[in-house]
């Protein structure tokens, strides 16, 4: 797969990704397997530790009692990984560290094992830590995961120094916040983190060339669109549902470098994405925050009357932010997802018709993010026997979904399922 694309020096970006041949949308450049990977400790509980498969109930590693497996199986598979895992979070009992210390641990002892690395297109090594582009509070902060990293590691790698000499720890934990990965399941939530050294090659645009989706821990590289031979593959380090000055400042705070793409130069979707007036929509900016931590512990109730009260309309029939802001429109977005988890199904589905339209507009390309909240809803309006909507709604998903997943993916494969399942209903009907 890699004769697909080459390395090459990228102006002004250092090394690059590009084509060698012409590459056509939803087209598989590039499958990878992680250096090194572990489950974030929010999802730590619901899934298995070596595939990443959700499940109700889990085996927990009777030894550290942080490790989860779905059956003996994955535990033995998982052993290489976690036997030196294991010893460290015992020693640490009950704390257990950051998942960016537990993953650069990871890395050390993968390090420490040559002959379970194998070269790729881009080293570790050559990676850059952007410590001196770092502020002082930043560079203290992974200072105190540096020291965090080496007393979790004390047990197994005494003097990291000696027995690798050119891992600085410190140097390594700036290294994996430019670098590393979020692995998220096939409806873009997040799951766990990875470091897939070849794939750190390729630069970001807002509007990126190419896709990143995950089956597990592999990574799978796909085109979002047609390109030509020596066009540069990108995709987007950051969530791109945001106005250009929130992109950029956080490209530049947790990457170093100011975006300089199409969508950032011409900022030609902020008219869209700050529409409105500012007074009107600055609060649902600054709930936002609050209401996303809400979600995280999964106090529904709370999150919903929070949001139907930001969302109400304001002195009239019309509401004052148009249903296009991008904060109305996360917004709208966390109420769909409380409204899904109080099985408030007419209402999620309202929520959720509302967010269709802008989606579609803020996602001109195949996206994934477009394609999941069109089967979000679809679900819903099936559940409700909205037969003929449901499938409609699906077809749209799956023409994306084709293109950002491929038709191998499971969670495809649960969309055509579902489609087949609407025309038999239809014709019942």
């Amino acid at each position: 797969m890699a004769s697909k694309f080459e390395r090459f020096a990228s102006s002004g970006k250092g090394n690059g990704l590009r084509a060698t041949h012409e590459i056509h949308a939803g087209e598989l450049l590039y499958t990878a397997e992680p250096l090194a990977y572990c489950v974030s400790n929010t999802c730590a509980k619901y899934f298995c530790h070596s595939c990443f498969s959700r499940r109700e109930t889990l085996l927990r590693c009777s030894q550290c009692k942080v490790a989860r497996y779905c059956d003996v199986t994955c535990q033995k598979q998982a052993w290489s990984d976690h036997k030196r895992e294991c010893k460290c979070l015992r020693s640490l009992h009950p704390r257990i560290p950051t998942d960016s210390v537990r993953l650069a641990a990871r890395i050390i002892f993968r390090l420490l094992s040559p002959s379970q690395t194998s070269p790729g297109l881009c080293s570790l090594e050559e990676h850059e830590s952007h410590l001196c582009d770092m502020g002082e509070e930043r560079r203290e902060g992974l200072s105190q995961l540096s020291s965090m990293l080496q007393l979790y590691i004390q047990q197994e790698v005494p003097n990291i120094m000696q027995e690798l000499p050119a891992v600085d720890p410190l140097s390594l934990l700036a290294k994996l916040t430019c670098n590393c990965f979020t692995i998220s399941d096939g409806e873009l939530q997040e799951i766990g983190v990875g470091l897939y050294p070849s794939m750190s090659l390729l630069n970001h645009d807002c509007r990126p060339s190419c896709m990143m989706m995950f089956e597990g821990e592999t990574l799978h590289l796909r085109a979002a669109r047609d390109m030509r031979p020596a066009e540069e593959l990108t995709i987007s380090y950051i969530g791109s549902l945001a106005p250009t000055r929130d992109r950029q400042t956080q490209l530049e705070e947790q990457y170093h470098f100011t975006c300089q793409c199409q969508r950032c130069t011409t900022a030609d979707m902020d008219p869209m994405m700050l529409c409105g007036e500012e007074e009107a929509w600055t609060p649902l900016r600054e709930a936002i925050p609050r209401l996303e931590n809400l979600q995280t512990h999964g106090d529904w109730e709370e999150l919903l009357q929070e949001c139907s009260s930001l969302l109400a309309p304001m002195g009239g029939a019309v509401p004052a932010v148009p249903d296009g802001n991008v904060y109305r429109l996360r917004v709208t977005d966390l109420a769909l997802d409380a409204c899904i988890n109080l099985a408030q199904w007419d209402r999620a589905l309202a929520y959720g018709t509302i967010t269709l339209e802008p989606y579609r507009q803020y996602y001109p390309d195949p996206h994934p993010a477009h394609a999941i909240q069109l089967m979000r809803v679809a679900k819903l309006q099936h559940f409700l026997v909205h037969l003929g909507d449901a499938q409609h709604t699906l077809r749209l998903a799956y023409d994306i979904m084709k293109v950002t997943h491929g038709n191998q993916h499971p969670l495809t494969s649960d969309l055509i399922r579902k489609l087949e399942e609407c025309r038999a209903e239809l014709d019942r009907a």
